[in-house]
């Protein structure tokens, strides 16, 4: 067996390009990444709620045996089955290592490494992992020798207005009104931050936290706009010390549908959001235009 791997974490608000990222990374011929994209062991650590998640990973494991069933049935009409049966696989495989429960932290790095041969990084990309305190960020940093954490930034308005319809959509049927559910949960979220309720959007808190805890040459903050361009991922690569191959920016995951937001619920979202566009300003110096643009409502 070859040397222990480099661990990555990358941890994000909720639509801010972790599920691009996890595309790149597992097709990346350095890195080893399982077919599950989160993992949330660490809130499991932190919450105790393993039997919730045990009950949602056998109900995972059924639905990927009647798929495989029906392949069976549908012979060469069916789809392929390779990558069924490696789901199936890291869903039983990650069963065993949560109904360990806190016993199961050796187990938990023996699943990210597990099948991963030469290749150099593994990888748990849970955003979720942005809200845990400082001791389970500690934790965290004990996965391994070389461990190193990815942060993605998304425009805080379009992020939250992005979670907003993506909330919205899981909530309404078929011909509902999407447009006015997704307002509706809009207004709920900008008064839980007007209200002093941190959650996803809180750059400020997460960064902090994450400063307490790994050192700076082990944690890379990157906007979601720079990462998706040819010198982000030269960034990415660099700092994983992992080969540049090339991406797809064409390519957009989990893209919700293209609503307009009311002027007026935009600038009570912009005027809430203020102390992170102000943040990430002097994380970045050289915002994108989109955020400069956003951060003149705040300030207009």
């Amino acid at each position: 067996m070859n040397t222990e791997p480099t661990f990555l974490f990358c941890i994000g608000a909720t639509k801010a390009g972790t599920s691009w990222l996890y595309r790149y990374l597992v097709r990346h011929p350095d890195c080893h990444l399982r077919s599950i994209k989160e993992l949330h062991y660490f809130d499991m650590l932190e919450t105790g709620k393993f039997a919730r998640s045990r009950l949602g990973h056998e109900k995972r494991i059924a639905a990927i045996e009647a798929d495989l069933a029906v392949d069976e049935v549908l012979g060469d009409a069916g789809k392929a089955k390779g990558p069924l049966r490696r789901q199936l696989r890291d869903a039983r495989d990650w069963l065993g290592v949560i109904a360990q429960k806190t016993a199961g932290f050796e187990a938990y790095r023996r699943y990210l490494a597990e099948g991963r041969g030469e290749r150099r990084l593994v990888a748990d990309i849970t955003p979720a992992y942005a809200l845990l305190p400082v001791a389970r960020l500690r934790q965290m940093a004990e996965t391994g020798e070389d461990v190193r954490v990815v942060y993605l930034l998304r425009d805080p308005l379009a992020r939250l207005w992005s979670q907003a319809r993506m909330m919205a959509a899981r909530q309404v049927g078929a011909g509902a009104d999407l447009a006015g559910r997704a307002v509706a949960v809009m207004e709920r979220l900008v008064a839980r931050i007007v209200a002093g309720h941190t959650d996803r959007e809180d750059y400020r808190g997460t960064v902090g936290r994450l400063r307490q805890v790994f050192d700076p040459s082990r944690l890379l903050v990157e906007l979601q706009d720079r990462l998706m361009t040819v010198p982000g991922i030269e960034r990415l690569c660099a700092f994983l010390g992992i080969s540049v191959v090339p991406a797809d920016f064409s390519r957009r995951v989990h893209e919700g549908a293209a609503l307009t937001l009311d002027e007026g619920l935009r600038e009570r979202a912009l005027a809430a959001l203020r102390p992170q566009y102000e943040f990430a300003a002097t994380l970045f110096p050289d915002l994108p235009d989109s955020w400069r643009k956003n951060m003149i409502g705040v300030h207009g």
